[in-house]
């Protein structure tokens, strides 16, 4: 089994595109007009309008409403990240912090209010 893609359903997809391009550096493929997706090579994540849910069941999903799950990227530098997404960026959760486990860690909400970790490893064990 292999986990291929986390999906966002989102009431505005070119907003959240535009925000997570402009944060990761990657470039989205649009493979419909309600439908994108930004492909790494450990997994994709894929942004979905909101109109989309009805196809997937009615009322099982709502844009804007996730508080329990955290997008994790690794990068190579948590600090240059954090100096990088001035500007893009609203809401900064933390500033970088060296985390207990290991890693250096910057937390941010996206335009819909998920929240996104950036870290770098700092410690042979979290590498």
């Amino acid at each position: 089994m292999q986990l291929a893609a986390t999906r966002i359903f989102t009431d505005d997809v070119d907003a959240l595109v535009t925000f997570y391009e402009k944060a990761t550096g990657l470039e989205a493929t649009r493979l419909h007009p309600m439908f994108a997706e930004l492909r790494t090579p450990t997994g994709n994540l894929a942004v979905a309008s909101s109109a989309t849910i009805p196809a997937v069941g009615d009322g099982v999903a709502e844009a804007g409403r996730n508080r329990s799950v955290v997008l994790d990227f690794l990068v190579d530098d948590v600090d240059a990240t954090h100096r990088a997404l001035q500007g893009v960026v609203e809401v900064f959760v933390n500033e970088p912090t060296d985390m207990p486990w290991g890693n250096r860690s910057l937390l941010v909400r996206d335009p819909d209010g998920n929240l996104i970790n950036f870290f770098t490893p700092i410690d042979a064990a979290a590498q």
